[in-house]
């Protein structure tokens, strides 16, 4: 493989430790020292949970599985869209053979896609689309995960729907799940509920959300906000501090998504409705296998192919290019209070213990988790 003379660029300051895992094959883009096989991986930021304790971790185990004497090198962007383009630039600096990337903002970072692929340096855009030449991506079925929400809201809405209002809770619209997220949600939303307030998040900032729903709480009354549509756990996390915070109670129903503990607990406690489960260990069981091909030179459409059954059986995606490049989208679940047991207990994501704390010992007799 290549070794690349060019020093390494800013951003490896923010890259962690090289992990040493175990052998991939030959590579297509080369590596930090010419002799082991290399693999970068970009988390986005450390602001919610999921990235660095469940998807970093089961990644980097996954492919300690599927190859020997093979390198892991990651980073975190931290929230910052231009930290993550400065480490993108030191992947392709010290010569990795394949990233995974999941891109803070897909629209900015296309063109260090586009770098990477003209240093023939795959690229598997994991979770979200980024922009640019990537060579596979692995992700939920974004629309379904909107839909999903809204129905659930809808449901917990109950009588009141036809004269009920809501405010949504939108992600960052940089994100292009989150559009996805929010189109699938108003197909379901649009027609049967009045919106009373709508807000997008720029990166996905509780604080954020707590601010813009003490907005909509102070337009639309205290008393006149029906349910509230939440994009993930942490914009969920920020509305309901606000709606307690300015006395609303009873509280209205609150989606959600990732399936955080600290969203858990708050399912059980009544403070939110629901949550998504998009199963994280498909995710990047199937990630790792894209990019330890992908790393080999190996076909990533067989790996689609393979993983296909885990999912919606979509086997590929258009990207921005207007190429379809092998794809692999899994199938998300809904969990609300009556399901927890079911889809997070039985599954391994959680154990009881974790989620009945002893301030929730009551709620979790009732909840039949105890």
């Amino acid at each position: 493989m290549k070794a690349r003379t060019r020093e390494a660029a800013l951003a490896v300051t923010a890259l962690s430790t090289v992990v040493t895992l175990a052998a991939c094959g030959t590579g297509t883009g080369g590596d930090t020292d010419g002799n082991t096989t290399s693999i970068g991986l970009l988390m986005p930021d450390a602001t919610t949970a999921r990235w660095e304790t469940q998807d970093r971790p089961l990644l980097e185990k996954k492919i300690g599985e599927l190859c020997a004497d093979c390198t892991v090198q990651h980073a975190n962007a931290k929230g910052d869209v231009a930290l993550q383009q400065e480490q993108m630039d030191s992947m392709i600096t010290k010569g990795v053979d394949a990233i995974v990337l999941v891109a803070l903002d897909g629209r900015s970072l296309g063109a260090a896609v586009r770098d990477a692929d003209e240093a023939h340096i795959p690229v598997i855009a994991y979770d979200r689309l980024a922009e640019g030449p990537i060579a596979g991506y692995v992700s939920f079925d974004g629309e379904e995960v909107g839909k999903l929400q809204g129905r659930a809201l809808l449901q917990a809405i109950g009588a009141k729907v036809h004269d009920g209002e809501i405010v949504m809770m939108n992600g960052d619209p940089e994100d292009p799940n989150a559009v996805a997220f929010k189109k699938g949600a108003l197909s379901v939303l649009r027609g049967r509920v009045k919106i009373g307030k709508e807000y997008d998040t720029l990166q996905w900032r509780a604080e954020t959300a707590n601010m813009n729903m003490s907005g909509a709480i102070a337009a639309l009354g205290v008393d006149n906000i029906n349910g509230v549509y939440a994009a993930n756990d942490g914009l969920a996390a920020g509305s309901i501090a606000a709606l307690k915070a300015n006395k609303v109670h009873p509280l209205p129903p609150v989606t959600g998504q990732d399936a955080e503990l600290g969203a858990v607990r708050r399912i059980v406690a009544g403070d939110q409705y629901m949550t998504v489960l998009k199963p994280f260990r498909p995710e990047a069981s199937a990630a790792a296998a894209m990019a330890v091909a992908a790393a080999r030179g190996d076909s990533l459409a067989r790996v689609a192919k393979d993983e296909a059954g885990a999912g919606t059986g979509k086997e590929t995606v258009r990207t921005s290019t207007g190429k379809e490049v092998p794809a692999v989208l899994l199938a998300p679940v809904s969990v609300t209070v009556g399901t927890i047991e079911d889809t997070l207990v039985k599954s391994g994501v959680y154990t009881v213990r974790e989620i009945c704390v002893p301030r929730l010992r009551t709620a979790c007799d009732k909840a039949g988790l105890t």
